[in-house]
């Protein structure tokens, strides 16, 4: 492995202290080198905060090295303004003379123009360094910026049988702490959840995270249907409710009004991610029900399926009455994990649209 390659890894473990706090911006570690040797590295670590660039050149101590250092950073530096001056500024005003960035920005504010800004300037720059982990880093804010719609991931817990729960019982025991824990901490990384009506008068969530900050909450009541005393609606957390039906709106409780006509399966989901798009929301985790999982399984838009199968299958009593798994066909997941009973497959959709 080159030496660049080992810098740029090192902007890419910087880069995700900041997972969970920067969207809409990416994730972004930055290093600076000179003969070989880190002087100063930094990453974005809040949203409206400063940028990796400037936190790494804020850290070398002497700034007389930089005319003869080397920045790495694994996405294009800004060249706009924005909640921050542009990266470019610092990096030309101090006169770096080599950058060395993993991938482009996809933004349409930049896209190319910050590296053409600093070749300009005189700053030899060099890119493609270790693309592929940098591009897999913000795979959020690619998947924005380029499909205009945020980053779908889903997920489910089922039993070894392939049942997801038992009618009429409401939530059913079926993956164990371990998984639970796991579960709620990727609410508090994401930008919003979601889940359909039967799962959301079944078992009354509350789509919360315990540590962190909490994802906006999305749920599907065409009729407008739902309880008005459901945790969904106790106003803690910004909601959205997908609806055909005329309701006013409350702070913290949006009613989104669809077409009736384009009111199905095929048609709902492309207009609620679009939605979310326009609000600057990079992310959705689909929680259930089965129906509401298996629509973006068929419809091919979706990105990543996490899918927790627990030790015990459905009780026998209540067979009859089960609620079967959603099925992603013949795929084979590129990750099995065990947790302490609980098995974790993960799956990529490599042609999710």
């Amino acid at each position: 492995m080159t030496g660049d390659a080992l810098y740029m890894r090192r902007c890419i473990d910087l880069a995700y202290g900041g997972l969970g706090m920067v969207a809409p911006n990416p994730l972004v570690g930055a290093v600076v080198v000179h003969e070989d040797r880190i002087i100063g590295e930094g990453f974005h670590e809040r949203f409206g905060g400063p940028h990796a660039e400037v936190n790494a050149i804020n850290a070398v101590e002497d700034k007389n090295l930089l005319s003869s250092s080397s920045l790495y950073v694994n996405l294009e530096p800004c060249c706009h303004f924005g909640k921050t001056p542009p990266c470019t500024d610092m990096i030309i005003r101090y006169k770096v003379p080599r950058v060395v960035a993993g991938s482009k920005d996809p933004s349409e504010k930049i896209n190319g123009k910050g590296l053409e800004l600093l070749k300009q300037h005189g700053v030899k720059v060099i890119t493609g360094v270790e693309s592929e982990l940098c591009t897999d880093l913000n795979k959020r804010f690619f998947t924005y910026h380029n499909k205009h719609r945020p980053y779908v991931i889903l997920k489910w817990a089922q039993t070894p049988d392939g049942y997801i729960g038992v009618r009429g019982m409401g939530r059913y025991p079926v993956s164990n702490e371990h998984s639970l824990e796991l579960s709620r901490k990727w609410r508090s990384l994401e930008g919003s959840i979601m889940v359909g009506t039967g799962t959301a008068a079944a078992d009354n969530p509350r789509l919360t995270s315990p540590a962190g900050k909490n994802p906006v909450r999305i749920v599907v009541d065409r009729k407008l249907s739902l309880a008005g005393n459901l945790h969904l609606f106790d106003g803690s957390v910004k909601t959205f409710v997908f609806t055909e039906k005329e309701k006013t709106s409350s702070e913290n409780i949006e009613y989104v009004r669809t077409d009736s006509s384009l009111f199905n399966k095929n048609n709902l989901l492309p207009q609620i991610l679009y939605f979310l798009y326009l609000r600057e929301i990079q992310s959705l985790i689909v929680e259930g029900g089965a129906g509401l999982l298996q629509s973006f399984i068929d419809s091919g838009i979706w990105d990543e399926a996490r899918v927790f199968t627990g030790q015990h299958k459905i009780n026998t009593v209540d067979f009859s009455m089960g609620i079967k798994a959603p099925s992603l066909g013949n795929r084979e997941p590129y990750e099995k994990r065990d947790l302490t009973g609980d098995v974790l497959s993960s799956y990529f959709n490599n042609g999710s649209l």
